[in-house]
């Protein structure tokens, strides 16, 4: 245990066992440590230090009575103090977009690519009729494996297993053509 370790966590102990004034310099020394910790992670955007240092510092405050005292207690503000880091970022994203009108030709090209809809016809179409309708209804469309079933005329445990059959021997054929 590093001697800052020690003095932090003998401070946070006397805190949570009552004593104020230890509490008082605790936080005082967080103020500083924390500071530190933000400056070097927030690049240019500086200004928020403070403000993420005093969040960090009422987290603590709030969260103190769920200090494991067998724990080390740097580990414990640090990881406050992360979690505040990242609520700061996910509040502060841009985002960024990019006009359509640049890219309406390649948008509209009717070609199949790879992994098309065409593509997916075509395979389907390779599998048995109630396979082929079964993967439709499921995967596809969405519907449950009794929704399915019922579409077929086959109970849900059979829906169950042509399926499994069907998306088996989708996959060996996909294999099949990676390896060619």
């Amino acid at each position: 245990m590093t001697e800052t370790e020690a003095r932090l966590k003998a401070l946070m102990l006397r805190s949570l066992d009552g004593d104020a004034a230890a509490y008082r310099v605790l936080l005082t020394l967080l103020n500083s440590r924390l500071r530190v910790y933000f400056a070097r992670r927030m690049g240019d955007a500086l200004g928020d230090v403070e403000d993420l240092v005093q969040e960090t510092l009422m987290a603590v405050h709030g969260r103190r009575a769920t200090y494991d005292r067998a724990q080390p207690f740097t580990a414990w503000v640090f990881a406050v103090a992360r979690y505040k880091l990242i609520d700061h970022w996910r509040r502060r994203r841009v985002r960024v977009t990019v006009p359509l009108d640049d890219h309406v030709e390649w948008l509209a090209t009717t070609e199949a690519e790879p992994g098309s809809a065409m593509d997916l016809e075509r395979i389907l179409a390779a599998l048995p009729a109630r396979q082929s309708a079964l993967v439709r209804d499921v995967k596809i469309e969405g519907l449950s494996l009794a929704e399915a079933g019922a579409r077929a005329g086959v109970s849900e445990g059979a829906a169950k297993v042509a399926l499994h059959r069907a998306l088996k021997t989708l996959a060996e054929r996909m294999r099949g053509r990676a390896d060619r």
